[in-house]
């Protein structure tokens, strides 16, 4: 069976971070008012939450490929790579089509190849041509995956298309679950990670985001048939990222659930204890991102399946 986790994470070090105009109508995450208080220095403060992270996450333990972001084409988002590029332990990497035009250029063919020197890519599974029918499926935000058991759950959203989430399963093989989702406001959220995170034993969720009784019913019970302790977060939680989560593996074999500080504030004594039973919580301010990009850091990392070579 494969992992769940892993000890290797990519990330990209933003160049020209700041609010994007071109996602925000989708992603209430955003907060405009903010923005606009740190534009300024929004780029040099996004740099050093990054950089912290970096360094706090190889202290503990895990491996991080860094690239840096380039100047040219804008890519104000570049910092969540997640959402453009997943890789699996088969050796197949997907390519997945993107919303917003500024968020398309941050797909990168040279990482790939620089990773395919060292891993084993067998297949590229390119679904961008969607963007054409504007449809999408934005990678590990739109797709909250069990890789163990191969199953992925999406919650359907003007970036998370049911036709693509069917081609995205007959490409992998991965069994899909759909089901919708919405914030306080009754605005669908735009990404499943927000809301979702799935680890080897347990999964965070925000069940009183799925309005629908019969989808929460459905999406708990598929999770516990998975075997995941569900750890039910509130909605007002979800605001704070409590559920933008990941468990990573340190290279000695100790798990570790990375969040921002602001999700880990969120969460009750009582959580803490019971997520701590699975996985070491670490934490880090991600304030200035959060705030500019709407993601944090689940967003920030793709995780590295891939095989030796």
């Amino acid at each position: 069976m494969q992992s769940q986790a892993t000890s290797t994470i990519l990330m990209i070090r933003p160049v020209r971070f700041g609010f994007n105009q071109q996602t925000a109508a989708s992603n209430a995450f955003q907060d405009s008012e903010m923005a606009a208080r740190t534009s300024n220095a929004a780029q040099a403060d996004a740099r050093q939450e990054f950089d912290d992270m970096v360094q706090q996450l190889k202290a503990s333990g895990v491996d991080v490929l860094v690239y840096d972001d380039t100047d040219e084409p804008h890519t104000p988002d570049s910092l969540f790579p997640n959402n453009w590029v997943s890789f699996h332990a088969s050796g197949t990497v997907v390519l997945y089509p993107m919303q917003a035009e500024n968020r398309r250029a941050e797909r990168r063919q040279d990482i790939i190849d620089e990773l395919a020197q060292k891993y084993h890519v067998a297949r590229v599974v390119d679904l961008t041509h969607f963007e054409q029918e504007g449809k999408f499926l934005e990678g590990t935000g739109s797709l909250v995956l069990d890789r163990m058991n191969r199953v992925a759950f999406a919650c359907l959203s003007p970036r998370t298309d049911a036709d693509v989430l069917a081609e995205f399963g007959k490409q992998t093989g991965y069994r899909t679950v759909s089901f919708h989702a919405v914030d306080a406001n009754g605005t669908p959220i735009y990404h499943t990670n927000v809301l979702m995170s799935i680890g080897d034993t347990f999964a965070i969720v925000c069940l009183s985001a799925i309005a629908d009784p019969d989808e929460r019913l459905m999406v708990r019970q598929e999770l516990e048939s998975l075997g995941k302790r569900v750890v039910d977060i509130t909605m007002e939680q979800m605001t704070h990222f409590a559920g933008n989560v990941l468990q990573v593996k340190a290279r000695q074999g100790n798990k570790l659930l990375v969040m921002s500080t602001q999700a880990f504030e969120s969460l009750t004594p009582q959580q803490i204890s019971l997520l701590g039973e699975y996985a070491n919580p670490v934490h880090f301010d991600l304030h200035v991102i959060e705030g500019n990009g709407g993601g944090s850091a689940r967003c920030m990392m793709a995780e590295v399946h891939l095989p030796l070579k």
